[in-house]
């Protein structure tokens, strides 16, 4: 069996061969770092009053994963964090160490122009304009197969307004030009408009005058005539009194298939989704003394793991008329531990000062001041 090499106390860190991807081997603070965090590592294992079966390129690579994990931690944390700020943005950005300030309204946005479409308020789908012949004693009208057969090759249509509908009661109630002559007055006085006409007279009268006029128009048209009205289902149109003459018909429509086309906004090369947001590995001479001091406890759990698994595989020492057990499996199920709890406590803070958290937070602090200031005497002021 091979013999275990042991931890001489000390090691010198050479940029691009000490570790195993030299991520950070060109960061000087690293670089300076490495062999004093070796040095700690291996004296809370045990050296110098025990031998430590590592060298200085195991503590060296177990110092560039805790450093790269740590980074990954945090950068989970911030894509979670700001990916619906910077959704859409481009992908060849880097967004380590900056501040990302934004808000989710653009998505909010382009989501409620698909509602906006539906709406007839707006959208990203041209609403389009189309009209048929309209002819006596014909009251059914197939839009689809006179417009949408021949003006969109087929396609399906989505009417949207169909402007069929009587003349306004405003129109007949107020009209400037009913007193131009004098032979006209007599008539309009007749039917209690003489007085409301502009120009002629100035006689105030209340606003519900007016509304009252104008619903009897509307009421007159609805129950003593047919009324102007429609029915439509499945694009055919059925329109109401049946027409007496030949006329224009005008509606407006979408086209189904380009309105689902234009609901969903597909951009290539932008952040899309967790894979492709631009969070690279942080810098360690910008990452915090609160950070280091968890990497450095990483790192020590790290190693210990490592030690626990070549103790393992040793499992005894032969020593002069016996042997020695190593505390292998102990050491890795201790690792694992600190690792886990680490690994908790890291995602716990990062959780406490997310957005949502801090909003939450300042809303409370909000709520106590207005509580606190309610009980300060408001002071009196004699003029």
């Amino acid at each position: 069996m091979s013999q275990a090499r042991i931890w001489t106390g000390s090691t010198t860190f050479i940029p691009g061969s000490s570790t195993p991807f030299g991520i950070y081997d060109s960061d000087s603070q690293f670089q300076s770092d490495a062999p004093k965090v070796a040095s700690w590592c291996a004296r809370r294992l045990g050296y110098p009053v025990i031998d430590i079966e590592l060298l200085g390129q195991n503590f060296f690579a177990v110092f560039e994963e805790s450093v790269s994990e740590y980074s990954s931690q945090v950068n989970q944390f911030n894509i979670r964090n700001n990916l619906g700020s910077l959704e859409g943005q481009p992908t060849g950005s880097n967004y380590t160490h900056q501040s990302v300030l934004g808000s989710e309204i653009s998505n909010v946005i382009a989501i409620a122009e698909s509602y906006g479409n539906l709406a007839n308020v707006g959208g990203r789908t041209d609403i389009k304009k189309g009209h048929i012949t309209v002819g006596p004693d014909n009251q059914e009208y197939d839009l689809q197969t006179l417009w949408g057969d021949v003006s969109e090759s087929g396609e399906r249509l989505d009417i949207t307004r169909v402007f069929y509908e009587a003349s306004p009661a405003i129109q007949r109630f107020f009209d400037p030009y009913s007193v131009s002559g004098q032979g006209t007055l007599n008539l309009v006085d007749e039917f209690g408009f003489g007085s409301f006409s502009p120009a002629a007279q100035f006689i105030l009268m209340p606003i519900y005058e007016d509304m009252l006029r104008i619903q009897q128009i509307e009421f007159n048209d609805q129950f003593r005539k047919s009324a102007h009205t429609f029915n439509i289902v499945n694009n055919k149109l059925q329109i109401f009194p049946i027409p007496t003459t030949e006329y224009e018909l005008y509606f407006e429509y979408q086209v189904v298939k380009d309105r689902r086309e234009n609901s969903t906004i597909i951009t290539p090369n932008v952040v899309s989704d967790y894979s492709n947001i631009g969070y690279n590995f942080a810098q360690y001479a910008r990452i915090n003394d609160v950070g280091k001091q968890w990497i450095r406890k990483y790192t020590l759990a790290l190693a210990k793991e490592m030690l626990g698994a070549i103790r393992e595989k040793y499992n005894t020492v032969p020593i002069p008329g016996s042997e020695v057990s190593l505390d292998g499996a102990s050491l890795r199920a201790e690792a694992q531990t600190e690792k886990d709890n680490l690994i908790e406590q890291l995602r716990e803070n990062l959780n406490e000062v997310s957005k949502k958290t801090r909003m939450e937070n300042e809303a409370n602090m909000t709520e106590q001041h207005q509580k606190i200031m309610n009980q300060v005497p408001l002071p009196i002021f004699i003029g």
